[in-house]
């Protein structure tokens, strides 16, 4: 059976402008139910005005919106029963403790006491937060900190979940575990909209990326397909002798060779089906190959490609 395909946020036209000064331009957004969307851009760009509008924190001067269904102009509360957003900056309480920040949610989103408690204590259980739970906020570090935002998001049980920069200074290994709960809340049915400047870490985690800069989308697709927009990718083929190295030079006449290293670089989209045709016209041409090795474009490559360029230029690039 085909498991239908339902959208948990759709925008169409969003405008936001602050005096002279454009933020958004007319931006059109498809999010399916169930996916995790990155939204990439520069500083200035319009990613967080983006969230803050989708959030109903803030009006957009033009355009419409739903999320689940629910026009965000004209049932903004049916809206907000429906989200949680954890932002660039913790909304934890330093002189509460992890239970006592989750319980004042619980209060805030008007559970009963029972089940205030019983959601209270299956989020400190899920963010391994047990040991700490009796401790003031103020000691976390800064793993556990956004740990307790990211439960204090979901203590209302979101379907819909904006993160903004959600591991914004966070080490290595803080960042993978965010990464993994992220990973395990989608698997529950959660749809996440994405902001941040890690673009390894929208590399990881999203479905489809769009890129926005100076108020406008210019790039939307999967990784896969944005980091193919960007020339540069390369196969790079080691031979054992120079004999070998010569042989496949001639062959392919569009290479770059390194004689110190005996290697050499064709260019190449690093899909299959240019990979396979690149090693059959080397086993026509009866020459070995002691190595290989695929370097794509990374979704960097691509942010510093597309974004910061007047628009003619981006269409060349591209």
């Amino acid at each position: 059976m085909t498991r239908s395909v339902r959208s948990a946020i759709s925008a169409t036209g969003l405008r936001k402008s602050y005096g002279d000064k454009v933020v958004l331009d007319g931006i059109d957004l498809e999010i399916v139910e169930g996916t995790i969307f990155a939204l990439l851009g520069p500083n200035g760009a319009g990613k967080t005005t983006t969230v803050r509008i989708l959030s109903t924190l803030i009006n957009a001067d033009g355009g419409d919106a739903r999320i689940a269904g629910h026009d965000l102009s004209r049932q903004a509360d049916a809206v907000r029963a429906l989200i949680g957003v954890t932002g660039q900056f913790s909304a934890v309480d330093n002189l509460l403790t992890g239970r006592e920040n989750l319980r004042l949610m619980a209060d805030l989103c008007h559970l009963d006491r029972a089940a205030g408690h019983r959601r209270v204590d299956h989020l400190l259980v899920q963010f391994d937060l047990v040991d700490v739970a009796g401790k003031p906020a103020s000691t976390y570090s800064g793993g556990l900190r956004r740990r307790l935002d990211l439960a204090m998001t979901l203590v209302g049980e979101p379907r819909v979940i904006f993160l903004d920069e959600p591991t914004a200074g966070l080490d290595p290994r803080s960042r993978r575990a965010m990464w993994q709960i992220i990973r395990d809340l989608v698997a529950g049915g959660v749809t996440i909209l994405l902001t941040t400047q890690y673009l390894e870490e929208a590399d990881q985690l999203a479905d489809r990326v769009a890129f926005l800069d100076h108020g406008r989308l210019i790039a939307e697709g999967t990784p896969r397909e944005l980091k193919r927009l960007i020339p540069g990718g390369h196969v790079v083929l080691q031979f054992a002798d120079q004999a070998g190295l010569d042989a496949a030079a001639r062959t392919l006449t569009a290479s770059t060779r390194d004689d110190a290293a005996l290697t050499l670089q064709v260019p190449s989209d690093g899909g299959v089906g240019s990979l396979r045709s690149l090693l059959d016209q080397l086993d026509r041409a009866s020459i070995s190959v002691a190595g290989l090795a695929v370097h794509t474009p990374d979704l960097d490559d691509v942010f510093l490609t597309l974004t910061g360029q007047p628009d003619h230029e981006r269409a060349m690039a591209r």
